[in-house]
């Protein structure tokens, strides 16, 4: 908003300090500090009117240290990270940019599915919460809702040498003229073009019509459920392990934030033509903003950490984890990043395998000697160090550790093939 007001006056009036606002890099260190601040003056009021509403954890008997002691504490306290997020985004990022837009769908869309599930749990007394099947059509939703617009909006393109999305027949929508170091200038084009980021490898792209090529022209046509189906998979994956992690006070807030990060510089070096062409990644024009709009989503989370550090004083519950989820997921799909979820979501990945290798060991053991078994003493995995005996302090910090070491590991994959 603050953008679009300051460019409008700058066409009449020599603001001073006006064109400021057309530098992502100040826009997003503002958004920061903006989030930070609106995270950290609304979260007390915040959580003091959900305790006067009496919207508070309820707590089962799992046998787990100190346990009890978090009971009543306020929940649906992500709230306070989706109005952090929200206000300043609206502020400073462009709001005609396709891939903003996108985010505050994203944001909006799976807070709400969040606040739902929290509602049913808090004031009708139900502990299970939404219905699974309502959330994963909420996931899947929201999967087309990206996969749809990545593959048909015409704004979402790569930029390209013009042969190669003439041979590969992607549809070009702007030639573009760049000046080369030497100072000639070289024709390159913007393209429609259903390809992604690989790690390791040299010239590291995948074309998804090429999972298919054995078809021949019919591979063009399974482009769109292979990429639908992709993204569906990846938001729903993201989502219930953000989901899944949040069970001490700071972690899932903690790990987020340092994704966040990670994906905030991605954005960057895919959004700026010189880095995108240093690195050999996909440039990815428009997708700058996404800086902006990843400040403002960690400024928030960081802000909330404030509240939510041990001994925490309010729990995001899921109108925060799933929108986070949800927004990690979105942010690595339109930045092209998504087969660097494994490596970036590291500890949502080993969080979410936990429970289903405990979930099927336990059943085949039963079935096959008559009673289940455990490979971890509790699922998810954080619950099976506390059993262990490690205080949830400990465990939080250490799993942050190695969500640092897991996403420096993933942006230098832009460099190593």
């Amino acid at each position: 908003m603050l953008y679009h007001l300051f460019q409008w006056i700058s066409q009449w009036v020599d603001l001073p300090g006006a064109r400021l606002f057309q530098y992502i890099s100040f826009r997003a260190g503002v958004a920061v500090i903006l989030s930070l601040l609106i995270s950290l003056v609304i979260g007390r009021r915040i959580i003091n009117a959900l305790r006067r509403m009496q919207i508070g954890e309820t707590v089962r008997d799992l046998g787990l240290q100190g346990e009890n002691l978090k009971a009543g504490t306020p929940t649906m306290g992500g709230i306070i990270i989706i109005a952090a997020t929200l206000v300043p985004c609206l502020l400073l990022a462009r709001l005609d940019n396709v891939y903003v837009l996108l985010m505050i769908t994203a944001t909006l869309w799976m807070g709400a599915i969040g606040f739902i599930d929290d509602y049913i749990k808090v004031f009708r007394k139900d502990k299970k919460g939404l219905k699974g099947i309502f959330k994963v059509l909420g996931q899947v939703g929201l999967g087309l809702i990206v996969g749809v617009t990545m593959l048909s909006s015409d704004e979402v393109v790569v930029r390209m040498e013009p042969e190669k999305a003439i041979q590969n027949g992607y549809k070009i929508e702007k030639y573009v003229y760049v000046k080369s170091s030497s100072g000639t200038y070289k024709e390159l084009v913007h393209a429609r073009a259903p390809i992604t980021n690989v790690p390791f490898f040299k010239n590291n792209e995948l074309d998804y019509s090429r999972l298919c090529s054995f078809l021949g022209d019919k591979s063009k046509w399974l482009v769109w459920p292979i990429f639908l189906f992709m993204t569906v998979f990846v938001i729903a994956a993201v989502s219930n392990g953000a989901n899944l992690t949040d069970g001490l006070d700071g972690l899932a807030a903690g790990v987020s934030a340092i994704v966040i990060m990670s994906l905030g510089i991605m954005a960057f070096l895919s959004g700026n033509a010189v880095a995108a062409d240093y690195l050999k990644i996909l440039f990815l024009p428009h997708t700058g903003e996404l800086v902006v709009f990843s400040a403002c989503l960690l400024g928030g989370c960081i802000g909330f950490l404030w509240y939510n550090v041990f001994p925490a004083r309010v729990f995001m519950g899921d109108t925060g984890s799933l929108m986070l989820g949800g927004n990690i997921a979105a942010l690595a799909i339109v930045l092209r990043k998504e087969l660097l979820i494994p490596i970036l979501c590291g500890v949502f990945l080993v969080e979410n395998l936990s429970v289903i290798l405990q979930v099927w060991y336990f059943k085949r053991t039963k079935k096959k000697y008559g009673e289940g078994r455990r490979i971890f003493k509790m699922a998810p995995l954080h619950h099976h160090f506390q059993k262990e005996g490690y205080h949830e302090v400990t465990i939080s910090i250490r799993f942050w550790i190695v969500q640092i070491l897991l996403a420096v590991l993933a942006v230098i994959t832009l460099k190593i093939r």
